[in-house]
């Protein structure tokens, strides 16, 4: 039997100058599932996702999947894609069996957690929000920050500087001034900065129509690190976002980065994604 891709519909704009399209997957004529291939115009390079693989119920565990993926990582290599990535859920542990059979592998993951009350202060340490005077220079480093870590996560630097940079346009597109957005200093006694949190409390809705809030970047000093400042800062987004109404906090994680996970857990952040990813 032969399986391959057949347009839904026509192909529409994307995001940021790129491209989408709806595929059918057929087998000798028949509809067995679909897919969408996606694709983000960034300095004139292309990455690319698939993604809404779904495939009928009679129809699995015959390969159709492998075959429709391989399809479509063509589509993207024809549209000038030099990068797949594909985010598959945690409770999807057969579709993650199959893209890491097809040469994807973990570039980062996202967890997650409901959060039901206050937490109760975990230091005597103060927080305040940064100022307009401070932003400039932090937004620098946050930027640089952002790109060294996805080139490490496997972008090119090309790719990640793009990317880094228009990431931190979309989030923060008035500074400071970005409606839902927490940026606040973790001090010491003296007054000194010992690390940093943001936060945006507005990132998306979950299926049940609750909002989502989500940790953009949590940063403490390196002459500070080893001391427990990663919990407080945490424990600052939690109370920000309870204050705010939001009951969910969300938060990525690169691959590489044990201790952070391990921090995460620790608090009672769960996986509820795996962000994969492969050279074309």
């Amino acid at each position: 039997m032969t399986t391959t891709l057949r347009p839904d519909g026509p192909e529409e704009a994307g995001v940021g100058g790129g491209r989408t399209q709806r595929w059918h997957i057929m087998v000798n004529g028949r509809r067995v599932g679909g897919l969408r291939t996606n694709a983000w115009g960034r300095s004139g390079r292309y990455p690319g996702e698939i993604c809404e693989l779904e495939v009928a119920e009679p129809d699995r565990r015959r390969g159709r999947g492998t075959v429709a993926v391989l399809a479509a990582e063509e589509v993207l290599r024809y549209w000038g894609c030099a990068r797949a990535q594909v985010t598959v859920p945690v409770e999807a542990p057969v579709a993650l069996r199959l893209a890491h059979a097809l040469g994807y592998t973990e570039q980062m993951r996202n967890l997650g957690k409901r959060l039901d009350r206050l937490p109760a202060p975990t230091s005597e340490l103060t927080d305040r929000p940064m100022t307009a005077e401070e932003y400039p220079a932090w937004q620098q480093a946050a930027v640089a920050g952002y790109r060294e870590e996805l080139v490490t996560a496997g972008l090119g630097p090309e790719e990640a500087t793009a990317r880094a940079e228009s990431d931190h346009r979309r989030a923060l597109p008035v500074g400071l001034s970005t409606v839902g957005t927490v940026l606040r200093h973790l001090l010491d006694a003296d007054g000194s900065v010992l690390g940093t949190i943001w936060v945006t409390l507005h990132q998306g809705v979950l299926p049940d129509g609750s909002p989502l809030a989500w940790v953009m970047l949590v940063e403490v000093a390196p002459e500070h690190r080893g001391r427990g400042h990663g919990r407080t800062l945490m424990r600052i987004a939690e109370r920000e976002c309870l204050r705010a109404g939001v009951r969910h906090l969300g938060l990525n994680v690169f691959r590489d980065n044990a201790v952070a996970l391990g921090l995460y857990e620790s608090l009672g952040y769960r996986t509820t994604r795996h962000l994969l990813g492969k050279p074309l």
